[in-house]
């Protein structure tokens, strides 16, 4: 009995791989006949402009997206990372324009907010057993409170390019000459390998995997499960901490009150790029495409003449349809 315990997870971990290798690719043709298909359909789409501002809106739901990889994993997933992400960004500013802290401690402590309320939902999951959907809608809830407290109910502008501590912003976009430059997406990548790195070759994301593959299994071949379960919350908060910042630095103003619905984005992204809604397989690599995915649909969209209200169908429709080939290759494994 120990013998075939102690087989299964190098079982798992081959048709972990093999199943998000396939995902992934199939997530980079759809990235790259969305491209195409918007090219073609309209002049305006191909500006320069265009791709800044994709780029520009997919930093922050990327980083969201990389860390609400390690919940969705386990089989939990993080609603708190939306408005959780607002809320980090107006304490951040609050302290750098109303107390006049340095730009690096408001961007510190944004960051620190993150993973204490990332800590908070593990605990909340795995040492008190709540269902993660209900503990992450709490503290969903007590983070958008939270962020209008933080800026007394007003919006919070980060320093100005031109003014003192506004280098933070050149971290995502620097100019030169007359030319804007998405310096962020070199920072997404790496985090992008770095995160691969700690999922696929550090006990970390390998016990991450395994509780969202057979938690029970996982618990009797003694490994610390409530830690590891936490570390994959508190992974979510680190990069939703990040992710504020990149907020922050891309947009002149945050507003308290908003946020809800960037968590759907991420989320929906991760599936999109291969996460298994029951949990047990996915990538980093593949979440980012898949926000590649949400994030053409929501800028290519409006350029071909399509609503609001279309967009948000269609995306949907995408989402049901990378869920329907979750299931599909679930039971195919079943099967085999």
């Amino acid at each position: 009995m120990g013998k075939s315990v102690g087989n299964a997870p190098a079982e798992k971990k081959k048709s972990i791989f093999s199943g998000a290798g396939s995902q992934k690719i199939i997530v980079l043709l759809v990235v790259i006949v969305l491209f195409a298909f918007f090219s073609i359909f309209s002049a305006n789409f191909r500006r320069y402009t265009t791709v800044l501002s994709i780029m520009d809106y997919s930093y922050y739901i990327a980083l969201m997206a990389i860390g609400v990889t390690f919940p969705l994993i386990t089989g939990g997933v993080d609603l708190s990372i939306g408005t959780g992400l607002i809320c980090y960004s107006l304490a951040g500013g609050y302290l750098v324009i109303h107390c006049g802290w340095p730009t690096w401690a408001g961007m510190l402590v944004s960051v620190l907010f993150g993973i204490l309320i990332g800590t908070l939902n593990g605990a909340l999951v795995s040492l008190m057993s709540l269902p993660p959907f209900l503990a992450t809608l709490c503290t969903c809830m007590m983070t958008r409170g939270l962020g209008s407290i933080c800026s007394n109910n007003f919006g919070i502008s980060w320093p100005t390019s031109g003014t003192e501590g506004s280098w933070f912003r050149d971290i995502f976009k620097i100019t030169i000459g007359d030319t804007k430059y998405p310096l962020g997406f070199l920072w997404v990548l790496l985090l992008v390998l770095l995160m691969s790195f700690v999922l696929n070759h550090t006990k970390i994301g390998r016990y991450t995997i395994a509780i969202g593959s057979n938690k029970e299994a996982t618990i009797l071949s003694g490994i610390n499960v409530k830690f590891y379960h936490i570390m994959a919350y508190v992974i979510s908060g680190l990069f939703a901490g990040l992710a504020s910042i990149a907020y922050s630095a891309v947009f002149s103003t945050v507003q308290p009150g908003t946020g809800a619905g960037f968590e759907l984005e991420a989320i929906g992204g991760a599936i999109i790029g291969g996460v298994s809604a029951s949990g047990g397989v996915g990538s980093v690599t593949g979440s980012l495409l898949g926000v590649f995915v949400i994030c053409l649909l929501k800028t290519g969209l409006p350029y071909i003449g399509l609503q609001a209200n279309w967009q948000q169908i269609i995306t949907g429709m995408v989402l049901i349809g990378a869920v329907m080939v979750d299931i599909l290759k679930k039971k195919r494994a079943e099967a085999v």
